[in-house]
């Protein structure tokens, strides 16, 4: 059993008007981990929904693997960056081991790419997490949402819900997406990558 904890934050907004928008699937991905490992996301008095577990290993089944802190933001995606350092703060927890789950524009649907540091592209989440943080030195999961088509704005299309056609792919893209979270906490950025970027 390893004492390392981890910290999986999944980007959004707060509330059900926005629970279902692209924006948002990051906090899918979160809840769909705390599904898991059978948790609750419970609201605290620092800004987020947090609930705590131990991932499986993978390998040895049976045996507990890594503690991961699962979080969410109770305000906006543009105010991320605080309730995420109060988060790693209260757990102790180092940036090379914080997670960002979060939707992105510039790679297809239903495409997973994770990686380590680099810019936002764009995102408010990403830049108040690295302006807060002092580092773009975290690990992100990107979770592939497309542009838009025609003329719609972007900021209007991410929060919009997933169209028909994707909804019924969503359930397992979302899946896979923990899935990708697992791998890469339990046995490195190369490995997931390796994986999920060939899925």
């Amino acid at each position: 059993m390893t004492n390392e904890t981890w910290l999986v934050f999944g980007l959004g907004n707060p509330g059900p008007k926005y629970e279902s928008t692209r924006h948002n699937i990051g906090q899918m991905v979160v809840a769909e981990l705390a599904s898991r490992i059978g948790t609750t996301l419970t609201r605290t008095k620092l800004r987020t929904n947090v609930g705590t577990g131990r991932l499986p290993t993978g390998s040895v089944p049976g045996v507990p693997g890594p503690r991961v802190v699962l979080g969410t933001s109770t305000g906006y995606m543009n105010e991320s960056g605080g309730p995420v350092r109060q988060l790693a703060d209260f757990y102790g927890i180092p940036t090379d081991r914080i997670i960002a789950v979060h939707d992105d524009v510039d790679i297809p649907f239903d495409t997973i790419k994770i990686k380590l540091g680099g810019g936002e592209g764009g995102h408010n989440g990403l830049r108040s997490m690295t302006s807060v943080l002092g580092t773009k030195s975290y690990l992100r999961v990107r979770a592939g949402v497309g542009r838009p088509s025609g003329r719609q704005d972007t900021a209007d299309y991410v929060l919009r819900p997933f169209a028909k056609a994707e909804r019924e792919t969503l359930p397992i893209f979302i899946a896979d997406l923990a899935d990708s979270v697992e791998l890469l906490i339990n046995e490195g950025l190369d490995t997931a990558q390796q994986k999920f970027h060939s899925r």
